[in-house]
């Protein structure tokens, strides 16, 4: 995977739900971490859609790659106790 390829993916989404992308790692491994933003802080469900989107775009099986969607106002610490929460 190359980022030209994932970046056009993740800023539509991104925009979809107000948000903009502020970070977008890749490395040898095809790790992507994402990290956006929106005024106010963006949520877990904008991490979501922005996550859902890009599973949507490349299949995971194919291009073997692991996703982590990041918001610039939420901890990871935050996003797990909001998961354990939603359970």
């Amino acid at each position: 995977m190359e980022k030209y390829e994932i970046q056009p993916v993740v800023e539509k989404a991104a925009a979809d739900r107000g948000c903009s992308l502020v970070q977008l790692d890749l490395d040898d491994d095809n790790n992507i971490e994402v990290t956006i933003d929106k005024e106010g802080g963006a949520g877990l469900a904008d991490c979501e859609y922005v996550h859902r989107a890009v599973l949507a775009a490349f299949d995971r099986d194919v291009e073997d790659y692991a996703l982590t969607v990041f918001s610039a106002g939420i901890s990871s610490e935050e996003a797990d106790e909001l998961l354990a929460n939603e359970k």
